[in-house]
């Protein structure tokens, strides 16, 4: 009779999983990481560039955005139409983004494109045309974007709230640029930055799917031939000095008043990030949160309400945003800074902390099975800290969190002297001044 073969130890399945994951960095400093996803149909594909809006000068604040839609309208052997048929026409899917510190171009395609893909990608990081007359169009098109966000009052005040936390820095400013930086960008300007930036040194090569490392690894060697090695794009610092809370308000006709409230976080590398996801969760990540308890179930003043995290490499923020009755603002903030008080001062409840949890181990595995998301997990931590992050090191530190360890972490954020909150609505003096006398935990 066939033995019965016993099941593997925890250790045993992450070392198992842990050789799914390889990188490789090439002569001239460009990086391939891979995961191998068995029995998947697709391949997902990123090449992570280390430059984003805080890499940028003010004068051409929004360049990095600029050039990433400009990649899209065509290269030295395909045109803007062949660029996205070459995906397209295979079933796949093309894309792009800017963030502060990263900028992305990725493709999902079933696996047998895997190298088709790759070529088209490579194709438009290295020899995009940057036209003269693709530059004039694209430059209308970004200043519709502009207007359009400015016309969004739930993104106008997180751009606000941006400026607040980071007031005259590159983090402080819009991703996109300014009219008045859009305008004034030039092609020279486009190309110099183009050559400083996408440099093999700066770029790292994600592929997650059916997959063998050395398959992406050939291909890339192929695919993004540029030699000489470069140094790593380097940025300022971000400077977080605040003695008192900051406040910024716009006036506007519109049925609803938008919130955004923000205080400090940490950085990506920051061991403690995973107290602080849990908090989150706790706080304001789903319908069982207390904030989405305390400010819509119970009370009915708002339809959207919850928090968010953003981690960057050398800081981060804690970020509540609410739409709220225009009648009640003052009253939704007070109850706002009291559900974030209680967290400091109450320790969170074992049955809590546990469904907050499985709620984080649960979210986090459910979208690793996919290979977009899994290419995109991978693809912001290798290109952040030039590392892995493997689910079973987050999933174990996530479980040996504690309710001290919470009520810390809460004491550590939550402060008065770094609270930033930006409105926007028909506010009156009146409001203003509730609201002034109420910003404190």
């Amino acid at each position: 009779m066939p033995t019965k073969q016993s099941p593997m130890t925890d250790s045993q399945q992450a070392a198992q999983s842990h050789k799914m994951y390889k990188k490789t960095r090439l002569n001239n400093g460009l990086t391939v990481a891979t995961h191998q996803m068995p029995e998947r149909a697709s391949v997902s594909l990123g090449i992570w560039l280390r430059v984003g809006a805080r890499y940028e000068k003010e004068d051409i604040s929004g360049i990095s955005h600029f050039l990433e839609h400009l990649l899209f309208k065509g290269t030295e052997k395909r045109s803007c139409e062949e660029l996205k048929q070459s995906i397209e026409g295979i079933g796949g899917s093309l894309n792009g983004f800017t963030a502060q510190e990263l900028t992305c171009y990725l493709a999902r395609v079933p696996g047998k494109y895997l190298a088709s893909a790759l070529d088209v990608l490579g194709d438009m990081v290295l020899n995009a045309n940057l036209a003269p007359q693709d530059i004039k169009t694209e430059r209308k098109v970004i200043l519709e974007e502009i207007r359009m966000y400015k016309d969004l009052p739930g993104d106008f005040v997180m751009e606000q709230l941006m400026k607040l936390l980071w007031p005259g820095q590159p983090l402080g400013r819009n991703i996109s640029g300014e009219i008045k930086t859009i305008r004034g960008i030039s092609r020279e300007q486009l190309l110099a930055y183009k050559q400083g930036f996408y440099q093999p040194a700066n770029i790292v090569v994600v592929a997650c799917g059916d997959l063998k490392h050395r398959q992406v690894l050939e291909e890339c060697k192929r695919c993004f031939y540029s030699s000489g090695k470069t140094q790593r794009n380097k940025f300022v610092p971000a400077g977080q000095r605040q003695t008192g809370p900051r406040l910024n308000f716009r006036v506007k006709d519109i049925k609803q008043t938008h919130l955004a409230l923000g205080l400090y976080g940490l950085p990506r590398n920051d061991p403690a990030r995973f107290i602080l996801g849990l908090l989150h969760i706790i706080l304001g990540a789903n319908m069982s949160s207390r904030l989405f308890r305390e400010v819509r179930e119970e009370r009915g003043l708002a339809y959207e309400i919850g928090t968010s995290l953003k981690f960057l490499q050398d800081t981060g923020a804690f970020i509540v945003h609410a739409g709220i009755d225009n009648r009640r603002v003052a009253e939704a903030l007070e109850v706002i800074l009291q559900v974030l008080g209680k967290i400091k001062k109450t320790p969170v409840e074992k049955e809590e902390l546990m469904r907050a949890k499985e709620y984080y181990i649960g979210q986090l595995m459910l979208a690793l099975e996919d290979t977009s998301e899994h290419m995109f997990w991978l693809g912001e931590n290798f290109a952040s800290l030039n590392k892995f992050l493997y689910p079973e090191e987050v999933i174990r530190r996530v479980k040996e969190i504690g309710p001290g360890d919470l009520k810390r972490m809460a004491n550590k954020i939550l402060q008065n002297h770094s609270l930033n909150l930006a409105l926007i609505g028909p506010l009156k003096d009146k409001d203003k001044l509730r609201i002034k006398e109420r910003l404190s935990f």
